[in-house]
């Protein structure tokens, strides 16, 4: 039986250490039991799996993310990855593909999974987002619904997807971007009740040149009436933000549409108006003409983990897939029109297709690098294939 490490327990948070995701005891028992069972029968076999969401195209894309971190689960070990690259959509057959001894890789599919689920559910999401106000400003909020160590995965699944920028700092400084927001209602209330101004003035007073003056105008009084104090409290106020709760909201549209009339009719007609609030697609929809940007989190973050499967397809080279799965190694592919197109690796696909699963990593090499610039661009162009001018 393999000894397994001792990560130790000296650990201030309930966070699995990442020596262990690395050595694969981040993992589920019985793949540390199918070791035991295959070293007792001295069996190793050579294996294709794949990880699929559905085997044949269903017409309902998600938004490829994750790849980045797993792929370092295979480095050093005898196998071949191939997988789509982040940024790109897909609704059937395979999105990563390994090929090696089963038993050198078993224990990493539970690893593999929950980085690839996670993080697609959370780009997939957040384009949701981004076609519903697919010309203004969406910033991610949503790390607070997460536990702290998801706070990047979720961030730079906000990025893929199109959005405009997030709000966790920690996350910023894993993904070389700075973090971006306004203020709390908090700070409002520190100054208390009809001292709205001291608060947006010491706001002003206190941070950095580079951060955008934007007074948040729903702590105590109406709407227009904070945003027009505001307005009138600090020179050169960039935004207002509406982050109303839904207990007292009334229709948003009409606030929004108020709040710009009164300001437009002040001469503030370039301070814009920024909306929060537990906001989801519809609401970007019916709000994206009168609101100049929007912060968006539990839409993002709460979204349910997409359920991906890994399954042995092949065995020795012979069809040895389970039923109600697919045998055989496959490729997909992506048509001008846009259609996911499903094949057999070792056949031609379809003349026009470009083959979509890619070499990540060659006999335990990284063999790809990810730019998450050139991620989000793949999204961008993959998006007007996948979606044309929809929105």
């Amino acid at each position: 039986m393999t000894e397994e490490p001792d990560h130790g327990t000296d650990h201030p948070f309930d966070i699995v250490p990442p020596a262990a995701i690395r050595d694969g005891t981040a993992t589920d028992a019985y793949f540390l039991r199918t070791e035991t069972a295959l070293d007792g029968a001295d069996r190793n076999p050579h294996v294709v799996a794949e990880v699929t969401l559905g085997q044949f195209p269903s017409g309902d894309p998600h938004l490829f993310a994750g790849i980045e971190d797993a792929i370092h689960l295979f480095e050093g070990l005898p196998v071949d990855v191939h997988a789509l690259p982040p940024g790109t959509f897909f609704d059937g057959g395979p999105v990563v593909r390994i090929e090696g001894p089963y038993r050198d890789f078993a224990r990493h599919e539970t690893s593999l999974l929950g980085f690839l689920s996670q993080a697609t559910a959370f780009a997939t999401a957040a384009h949701e987002l981004r076609r519903a106000a697919p010309g203004t400003p969406v910033v991610s909020f949503g790390a607070r619904h997460l536990h702290p160590s998801l706070a990047a995965v979720l961030e730079r699944s906000a990025l893929l997807a199109g959005l405009d920028g997030f709000s966790h700092v920690a996350a910023g400084e894993v993904l070389g971007r700075e973090a971006t927001g306004t203020m709390p209602h908090a700070l409002v209330i520190c100054f208390g009740r009809g001292e709205q101004e001291a608060a947006w003035r010491a706001f002003d007073e206190g941070v950095g040149p580079d951060v955008p003056r934007t007074a948040l105008v729903d702590t105590y009084s109406d709407e227009v009436d904070e945003a027009i104090r505001a307005a009138e409290a600090v020179d050169d106020l960039n935004g207002v933000r509406l982050d109303t709760t839904g207990s007292r909201r009334g229709d948003f549209r009409h606030i929004c549409r108020e709040v710009r009339w009164e300001l437009d009719a002040r001469g503030h007609e370039d301070i814009d108006i920024f909306v929060s609030g537990g906001l989801g697609p519809a609401d970007l929809r019916e709000l994206r003409d009168v609101a100049d940007g929007f912060g968006v989190g539990g839409a993002i973050s709460d979204a349910d983990s997409v359920d991906f499967g890994l399954d042995l397809i092949t065995v020795e080279g012979e069809p040895a897939a389970k039923r109600g799965k697919l045998s055989l190694p496959k490729q997909v592919y992506r048509t001008p029109d846009g259609a996911h197109h499903l094949g057999l690796a070792r056949e031609d696909g379809p003349a026009d297709g470009a083959p979509l699963l890619e070499p990540v990593v060659e006999d335990g090499e990284i063999a790809a690098a990810f730019d998450l610039d050139e991620s989000i661009e793949r999204t961008r162009e993959d998006a007007a294939l996948v979606f044309g001018d929809e929105d």
